[in-house]
């Protein structure tokens, strides 16, 4: 059976909600006292510790913690605001011998690491559910089909930085830790009845030595709308415009959507209006902040405006590797062929294996291969350009002699005439 027609299954009709924790709603650890005594109480707790954490993406531009969950056997569950508690680390030292059990861990690693918690190892439900071949992955769907019970919905979305949180979510945040064990326990025991243990664990390690992804050359480039933008002059107001309301982002700690929204940005770069006044007529700029606002971002559009053209930025952004695939057959055929022999030869593996084709190999690793494949073709070439890629020894061993066989297929095939 496929990962698709999975998809097709519907949830557990007979699951049971859980509405509130077995141990009832915890108080919100926020003074020194409390977690101390909290600390105290993991330590002597047993086994794995089930960790979680909401941020207030959509509202603040910081990704920090505002609420931090655990649960271990024998301690309970703790709530802790890591706002009054900024540092955990003597939690993260108790329980330094410990698997922590996170869900989708590459989202709250970095948080957490930013208020002294740092895992020694972990494992991943939702990474493991992937490779386990579920086509829901989600922690809601994942505990009503592998466990029967049916989560709360509904607050991942709300506002974490709001002070006092209304006990509705923090019997929601509870109740995201409750059963994250359990669910490990089953996903831990189809993993390991499919073969698929070990290629976990080396996903799992993965995901926590990774390092933190690096800046973006040209993260302006990324405004909602931009391909309206044909001239490098109103593509330089995107830039500023853009920038400057970064910066007051920043300075308010605001998700910038809420400081102005994209599409204000994009009118503004092409009608490029002359006055204040007039920008405060674009769409977007109204209200009392954002009118206020309009001086700097108008300052910020003349200069742009002024620039010399060595400083104007490029119609196309820059790459750091290949280009799009989808430009490659008109620019770089013979790619476009390597890449088009290799992409089934995987999808292949992935569809046996009942994986999804991203976590069996990068695609990105997967294109910059076909667009500059090493001179030699062979197996063990091939398999050295992937692990220097960033493949696991796993995903190596499955994909390195098929897309070694594609491409020395394609190299010796006589060309379109």
């Amino acid at each position: 059976m496929t990962v698709d027609a999975r998809e097709q299954q519907p949830l557990n009709p007979e699951a049971v909600p859980l509405l509130v924790p077995r141990d009832g709603v915890p108080d919100v650890i926020a003074d020194t006292e409390a977690l101390a005594a909290a600390v105290a109480a993991f330590a002597a707790g047993r086994g794995a510790v089930a960790v979680d954490a909401e941020r207030a993406s959509g509202y603040r531009y910081s990704q920090r913690a505002y609420l931090v969950q655990l649960r271990r056997e024998g301690a309970g569950t703790l709530l802790i605001d890591p706002i009054a508690c900024p540092d955990l680390s003597a939690l993260s030292a108790v329980l330094a011998d410990t698997e922590w059990v996170l869900h989708a861990a590459a989202q709250d690693l970095t948080c957490l690491r930013e208020v002294g918690l740092t895992p020694p190892r972990i494992f991943d439900t939702e990474l493991g559910g992937r490779l386990a071949g579920y086509a829901r992955v989600g922690l809601g769907p994942m505990v009503e089909e592998l466990l029967g019970y049916s989560l709360e919905k509904g607050h991942s979305a709300d506002d974490w930085s709001t002070r006092p949180l209304p006990e509705p979510w923090l019997r929601y945040a509870a109740l995201d830790v409750e059963l994250l064990v359990d669910l490990r326990e089953a996903v831990h025991r189809d993993l390991d009845a499919q073969g698929k243990l070990a290629w976990a664990e080396q996903e799992f390690a993965a995901v926590l030595a990774a390092a933190p992804h690096p800046p973006r050359a040209e993260p302006w480039r990324r405004t909602s709308g931009i391909h309206k933008v044909r001239k490098p002059r109103n593509l330089a107001v995107v830039r500023a415009l853009w920038e400057h309301r970064d910066m007051l982002a920043r300075r308010r700690d605001m998700t910038p959507g809420r400081v102005l929204p994209d599409s204000a940005i994009i009118e503004a770069a092409s009608s490029l209006p002359e006055t204040v006044q007039a920008l405060r007529a674009v769409p977007g700029f109204s209200g009392r902040t954002r009118s206020a606002d309009a001086v700097g971002y108008h300052a910020a559009m003349r200069s742009a405006l002024v620039l010399p053209d060595s400083h104007l930025p490029s119609a196309q952004p820059a790459h750091d590797g290949p280009p799009p695939a989808k430009s490659w057959e008109r620019s770089a055929p013979e790619a476009a062929s390597r890449l088009a022999a290799a992409r089934p030869a995987v999808a292949a593996i992935a569809d046996e294996h009942l994986i999804p084709v991203e976590n069996l190999l990068s695609p990105d690793l997967l294109r910059r291969l076909c667009w500059s494949p090493p001179d030699d073709l062979d197996d063990e070439v091939i398999a050295e350009t992937l692990r220097a890629g960033g493949a696991r020894p796993w995903q190596v061993e499955l994909t390195a002699h098929v897309i070694g066989s594609a491409l020395r297929r394609e190299a010796v095939r006589p060309p379109a005439l």
